[in-house]
């Protein structure tokens, strides 16, 4: 996207952010950004600013680690910056299909794919976590296989709810679907 903090990005003349948070804001009891560096950058959004807890940004599992360990809740979602149309059911609908299945996380499915940074986590589960990372554990999905995941799953016609935008062609194409369809607040 050519540098910068892609969540910043325009999108319907607001950045991608503002869409992520009025989506996900309903559904949370509080909310915080993950993100390495100068955390004034997100000042106009008024929440904490939590940098990975681990040296050398090792990925996203260490911000959903960084997220267990600052949150006072006993359960955090994690969402990408860049995915502006989540569904307003997401965090009801990934405790459901946790609790039917027995696991203590819940990942989102769209269109047969899973989106495992899109999930739902214990927050008692940051020990683990932290042990698995310093063990060298990188991918999220072979993580939680480990413990179990259940997946909640959603329709990707007429639009896939986890679309995110990577490329400055996907932007575009968020622009589309934001114009098109009206699914975002």
């Amino acid at each position: 996207m050519g540098g910068g903090d892609k969540p910043l990005r325009l999108l319907g003349g607001r950045p991608m952010l503002d869409h992520v948070i009025a989506r996900l804001l309903p559904q949370c009891g509080a909310l915080a950004i993950n993100a390495n560096g100068a955390p004034e950058r997100f000042a106009v959004y008024g929440v904490p600013v939590v940098p990975d807890t681990i040296a050398e940004n090792p990925g996203p599992l260490a911000g959903i680690l960084a997220a267990m360990e600052a949150s006072p809740l006993p359960w955090i979602v994690t969402v990408p910056g860049d995915c502006p149309f989540l569904p307003l059911d997401l965090v009801a609908r990934l405790h459901a299909a946790r609790e039917k299945a027995g696991t203590p996380m819940a990942c989102a499915v769209s269109g047969g794919y899973a989106h495992p940074p899109i999930a739902l986590w214990p927050r008692d589960l940051a020990p683990a976590l932290r042990a698995a990372i310093t063990a060298g554990e990188r991918k999220i999905d072979r993580w939680t296989a480990q413990l179990g995941v259940a997946t909640a799953m959603w329709p990707s016609v007429p639009h896939d709810p986890f679309f995110n935008a990577n490329t400055p062609e996907e932007l575009a194409e968020a622009e589309v679907l934001l114009l098109g369809t009206g699914i975002s607040p």
